[in-house]
């Protein structure tokens, strides 16, 4: 079976006016534009990551040029600016919501911009994309202890069931952070696929559990666009971006170790 690398893109917020908390991950409107405007002259397909991974687990086929298109949290600009841009194209994608962050009867308030109401998030599955789940109060997945764990998985799972009437199978880490644990809960939840980050192409043998996405920012220009869908110089792009992630998944083991420590003596 094919171990073909596939591009999965991590968006957030498209906004013209981003806000300070979400500017550096927010992609301006005109850019999203010419983004997916490159897609389709590079001849590329976007599939969903539900339709990724059932090909990759039943060695369906997939597109001669296979890319996702994802979004994290639930920002405004993704049914103000996104929506009618992958209409245009026809393009699939998925968006992986936060539901405590959704504006609606279980907004916990902790969105960091103008977020999505349901009405919204209708709206995009009516348009064919695939939503997914991203935790209900986006917190770091890996530093809970089981049963808030499960509470973060089962309510997200529970609320997306009842405000669109099917149960979520995909499902993306908040900030990219996992373990084995997190990632045995994730499946055991019912979720059949879960993307991380790593800003490295997709391939099967990652496991469904860890499939790697690469970053798309404000700062990412068209050019640095293109070499990121194709595959080229990603390491060299992200070098800066892996070594703060080492250093700080050092960090977080190391608070892991202590609070199960100070839990043994409880």
């Amino acid at each position: 079976m094919s171990d073909q690398p596939v591009p999965i893109l991590m968006y957030h917020s498209v906004a013209a006016a981003p806000n300070e908390a979400t500017r550096a991950l927010s992609v301006a409107p005109e850019a999203f534009s010419e983004q997916m405007a490159l897609l389709a002259d590079l001849k590329f397909t976007p599939v969903t990551t539900a339709g990724l991974a059932r090909s990759w687990r039943e060695g369906g086929p997939l597109p001669e040029r296979p890319v996702l298109i994802t979004f994290d949290d639930g920002y405004e600009g993704v049914h103000r600016h996104a929506l009618a841009v992958l209409a245009r194209h026809g393009f699939a994608s998925t968006l992986f919501v936060s539901t405590g962050w959704i504006r609606g009867a279980h907004d916990t308030g902790g969105g960091l911009d103008t977020m999505l109401d349901w009405h919204q998030v209708r709206d995009l599955v009516d348009a064919g994309v695939e939503i997914g789940g991203h935790s209900h109060t986006h917190p770091q997945l890996d530093q809970l202890p089981d049963d808030a764990l499960w509470f973060e998985l089962l309510r997200c799972k529970e609320i997306i069931a009842d405000q669109l009437g099917a149960r979520p199978v995909s499902f993306a880490y908040p900030y990219g952070y996992s373990s084995r644990r997190v990632r045995r809960i994730v499946r055991e939840a019912g979720f059949g696929q879960s993307l991380a980050v790593g800003n490295a192409l997709a391939r099967r043998r990652q496991g469904p559990y860890a499939l790697q996405r690469v970053t798309v920012r404000r700062t990412t220009g068209v050019e640095e666009f293109e070499r990121l869908v194709q595959g080229r110089a990603i390491t060299r792009t992200f070098a800066r971006d892996r070594a703060l992630t080492k250093g700080y998944a050092m960090v977080r083991r190391a608070r892991q170790v202590r609070r199960k420590a100070i839990r043994s003596r409880v």
